[in-house]
């Protein structure tokens, strides 16, 4: 009788056991990170674009927190892509350029730096860090962090993979890899890109285990070039287009109403599911938009900032980001805090309650998600670009600190100091009305990179 009682007493014990970690899962956020390809800073309506017209990433803008100083880590995708899914540096990982990215410059006295065209299997993703705690994880679309098995988003912690697959420049006649490279869907011409990329994520949040949480990380395309739109969504721009004396593209604003309207959709379904108050949505972009000419016609402005994708100034690291959760972020809040992407990883640990101290380049902002007021003191932020880029960027390092930045030019040596709260436009360059402050940051970038093992440029 004392064996049965004692059997029965250690059952219970396991099953409010199970109940517990349950209920813990359940109470854990669901996360749904998106992020554009190459949008800019000034393309999005809640960033005071005129022309482009993005109602539902506007209303979780109005609904939640939007940020004004949020940076890539790199003005490239690839190397910005794999801080957000380590907490790493790219100059950390060695993984300082977009994987095909080989261009050289025959008249100039360096060659870009020897790098690593891929994100290593032992590093340890966000997506695994998640699994680990009982998430269910999606990666859907662009993911150009290598290619092998190992190195494909199944074997970095997704669970659920749907990949864009050959000729992924394009918004039609592609394919996408459907969890191995043996599953394979081809498009014929019929279904749009980014439409079809809205339906891989309302698939994944259907089937989820009610107890359990989720991951989704939505990597769209769009609006990367080729600027291939919808056909349908073309008039209204076309007709407008003069209003706007020129300055913006009538098939890069389709593009991202067509991202928009996936936005929407997603947030459709988490309402339908009874999910949306427990989901944490973030929606940003891996780089600065494209402003010249590339597989044809210049398809943003990043005015004020100077210059675009491939640059270190701001035009090509400061990207839009919005973070919405119902009844925790309250609505229309703007943060001026700066802060880079590397600090996405720690933020979410932290708000799971888990140790969040991943890595020297991240620190978590979490706080200011309560209180966009509250000083994170982030002090330096990095920037480490020895390659050249295919929107005439050249090997650059940056760092900020405060209200200060610094640039260094790699070919020639060359230090230009701006400040930020006086001139966005970084059009007046301060290193020599203050050599103190210009020597002083610079030799904080030279400590920084000797800490990293930066891969710097060969001389010739």
């Amino acid at each position: 009788m004392a064996m049965k009682n004692l059997y029965c007493f250690l059952l219970l014990c396991f099953t409010i056991h199970l109940q517990a970690q349950s209920q813990n899962q359940k109470s854990k956020p669901n996360i749904v990170f998106i992020m554009a390809d190459d949008l800019g800073y000034m393309d999005l309506g809640c960033y005071g674009n005129p022309y482009n017209e993005t109602p539902h990433i506007d209303s979780l803008a109005k609904g939640g927190m939007r940020f004004t100083q949020a940076y890539a880590s790199s003005p490239v995708c690839s190397p910005s892509r794999a801080a957000i899914l380590t907490g790493k540096h790219p100059a950390r990982l060695q993984l300082t350029n977009f994987l095909v990215g080989e261009r050289t410059d025959s008249l100039s006295p360096i060659l870009p730096a020897q790098w690593q065209k891929f994100l290593p299997s032992s590093e340890i993703t966000l997506a695994e860090r998640l699994k680990n705690l009982g998430y269910q994880t999606a990666m859907i679309g662009k993911w150009h962090l290598g290619g092998g098995d190992s190195l494909a988003p199944w074997g970095q912690g997704f669970d659920y993979t749907r990949m864009i697959g050959r000729n992924g420049l394009d918004y039609y006649n592609y394919s996408i890899y459907e969890d191995s490279y043996k599953n394979e869907f081809k498009d014929d011409g019929s279904t749009y890109l980014t439409d079809k990329l809205t339906d891989y994520s309302i698939d994944f949040i259907q089937k989820q285990e009610k107890n359990k949480p989720f991951f989704l990380f939505l990597s769209y395309s769009a609006p990367h070039v080729l600027l291939v739109p919808r056909g349908d969504k073309l008039r209204k721009y076309f007709f407008k287009y003069e209003k706007y004396s020129g300055k913006y593209n009538p098939n890069y604003a389709a593009m991202i109403e067509s991202m928009d309207d996936g936005v929407g959709k997603i947030i459709a379904q988490l309402k339908k599911q009874n999910l949306l108050e427990n989901t944490l949505i973030v929606f940003t972009s891996d780089n600065g938009g494209v402003g010249l000419p590339e597989l044809g016609p210049i398809p943003t402005d990043s005015h004020p900032f100077r210059k675009w994708k491939g640059h270190l100034y701001e035009g090509g690291i400061r990207v839009p980001t919005i973070f919405f959760w119902q009844g925790q972020i309250a609505p229309q809040q703007i943060c001026n805090q700066y802060f880079t992407n590397t600090d996405y990883l720690p933020t979410f640990l932290e708000l799971l309650g888990e140790k969040h101290q991943v890595s020297p380049d991240a620190k978590s902002f979490a706080p200011v998600l309560k209180n966009p007021n509250l000083d994170i003191q982030r002090e330096a932020i990095f920037w480490h670009y020895p390659h050249f880029s295919n929107q005439m960027g050249r090997p650059a390092g940056a760092v900020r600190m405060g209200d200060w930045k610094l640039v260094e030019n790699y070919e020639n040596n060359r230090l230009e100091l701006f400040n930020l709260a006086e001139d966005i436009q970084e059009a007046r360059d301060l290193s020599l009305d203050n050599p103190k402050k210009t020597k002083e940051l610079h030799q904080i970038l030279i400590n920084w990179r000797k800490e990293v093992h930066a891969n710097m440029p060969i001389k010739k």
